[in-house]
C-alpha cells in the first residue's frame, strides 16, 4: 500500500484478471465492496492507471441477477432491478453503492482472479473473488492515483471476508506509513494479530459492515473531555474506525469543548478555519505546535495515546491545524490520518480491534 498525499488516502495495489492488470484501489475499512472502474465506462474519473476491461480477461465471470452472490448486495441491489430480473433472470447483477462523502459507483458484479505479492516475495493467486465492475463512478476529491476502492468491512462481499478461508480467519492488520515514497503492508489471517506491550484492545459493537467502538471521551493534558456533555448514557457505537475518511471527526459539541481546552493550553494565536466546509482549529505558527498529551478513552477503561505527529498538519507556511475536525453527526470517525504509525488489528472472530503505537517504517521493514 502507498500513501497518497493529494487526498490523504492509502492506496492498495494488487493484480486482477488474466493476463493480470495492476489495480490501484483506496483502502476503506468503512465499506464492503471491492470495485474498480471498468470498460465500457459511462462515467469514469481520470486515473493515470487506466480502466479495467473485463472483456480482455479470460478468467472474468459474470454474476447473474438470480444468483445467491447477487443477493449478498442487500440494499445495494436496486429495487427496480428486481422486476427486470423476474423477466430476464440471466441478466447481469447490477449494484448501486453510495458512500458518506457522496462518492458512488454503479455497475455489475463479477468474479475474477486476484493476485497479491506476499511478504515472502511469492505471488498469491486467489480465484473467483467477487468484485464490482464500475461503469458510472464518482470518488469525491479523488486524485488520479486510484481506480476504485477495496472494501475491508465486515460484510460477506468485503475482501477480508472473501480471503478468510485461504488465510485462517476473518482478521487483518495494517501499519500505515505517511511517506508517499515508502510502502505499507497489510496482513491477512494468521500472523496478523497485534501483540506485545502497549496494545489497547477494545470490543467492537455489532454492525453488518462497519467497525464501531464506544468512546467515553478525549483527555487533553490532565483534563478529561467526555463524549457527551449532558451526562446521558453513552451511545454504544459512537466512533467508527474508517481508513476511507482521512480526517478524524468528532461531533460539533465535543469539538467546541476540545477547542476551549486547547486554546487555554497552547500559547499561540488560534482561529477556527473552514477547510472544505469543515471547521478546524488552526494555530498561527511556522512549525508544528506542541500540544498537551492527548488520548482517546474507550468504554471499559482502554486508553489510546495520540501521537503529536498525527495531530496537526500545515495548511500554509504560517498555519498548522488540528487534524481532529468537527463533524455533522452525533458519532465520530477515527480517520486514516490518526491511523498512521499505529499497528491496527481487526479480529472479526473475536469481535475486537487492537491498537498499538508503532514505528510503521521499521515494522513494515521487519515483518
Amino acid at each position: 500500500m502507498e500513501f497518497d498525499p493529494n487526498d490523504n488516502e492509502v492506496v492498495m495495489k494488487f493484480s486482477m484478471g488474466t493476463p493480470p492488470i495492476d489495480i490501484h484501489a483506496i483502502v476503506d475499512t468503512g465499506s464492503d465492496l471491492v470495485w474498480t472502474q471498468c470498460e465500457p465506462c459511462h462515467v469514469c474519473h481520470k486515473s493515470k492507471f487506466g480502466v479495467f476491461d473485463p472483456r480482455k480477461s479470460s478468467t472474468h465471470k459474470n454474476i447473474t441477477c438470480r444468483s445467491k452472490d447477487c443477493r449478498l448486495l442487500g440494499d445495494s441491489y436496486p429495487r427496480r432491478e428486481m422486476e427486470l430480473c423476474r423477466k430476464a433472470p440471466t441478466t447481469n447483477c447490477v449494484y448501486t453503492y453510495d458512500y458518506e462523502d457522496e462518492s458512488y459507483t454503479v455497475g455489475h458484479l463479477g468474479r475474477e482472479t486476484i493476485s497479491l505479492k506476499s511478504t515472502t516475495g511469492n505471488v498469491v493467486t486467489l480465484k473467483d473473488i467477487i468484485f464490482g465492475c464500475g461503469i458510472t463512478n464518482n470518488i469525491t476529491g479523488s486524485s488520479e492515483n486510484d481506480m476504485g476502492l477495496v472494501g475491508l468491512g465486515r460484510g460477506p462481499l468485503s475482501f477480508v471476508s472473501q480471503v478468510a478461508p485461504y488465510v485462517g480467519g476473518k482478521k487483518f492488520s495494517h501499519c500505515f506509513v505517511d511517506n508517499p515514497n515508502l510502502e505499507s503492508k497489510i496482513y491477512f489471517g494468521n500472523w496478523s494479530e497485534v501483540l506485545g506491550e502497549g496494545v489497547v484492545t477494545v470490543p467492537l459493537v455489532d454492525d453488518p459492515t462497519a467497525y464501531y467502538v464506544t468512546a467515553s471521551g478525549i483527555s487533553i493534558g490532565n483534563d478529561f473531555v467526555p463524549f457527551n456533555s449532558n451526562g446521558t448514557l453513552l451511545k454504544k457505537d459512537n466512533m467508527m474506525i474508517d481508513s476511507g475518511t482521512p480526517f478524524p471527526k468528532v461531533p460539533q459539541d465535543l469539538f467546541n469543548r476540545m477547542v476551549t481546552k486547547l486554546q487555554k493550553a497552547v500559547p499561540l494565536k488560534s482561529i477556527i478555519k473552514k477547510i472544505k466546509v469543515i471547521d478546524a482549529l488552526c494555530f498561527a505558527t511556522t512549525t508544528p505546535p506542541t500540544l498537551p498529551k492527548m488520548a482517546i478513552h474507550f468504554e471499559g477503561g482502554g486508553e489510546l495515546p495520540l501521537s503529536n505527529k498525527t495531530l496537526t498538519f500545515p495548511v500554509d507556511d504560517e498555519t498548522y491545524c488540528l487534524t481532529i475536525v468537527s463533524g455533522t453527526d452525533d458519532y465520530s470517525f477515527f480517520g486514516g490520518i490518526l491511523q498512521t504509525n499505529l499497528l491496527l488489528g481487526f479480529d472479526l472472530d473475536k469481535n475486537t480491534v487492537s491498537f498499538k503505537p508503532t514505528d510503521c517504517i521499521e515494522y513494515n521493514k521487519n515483518n
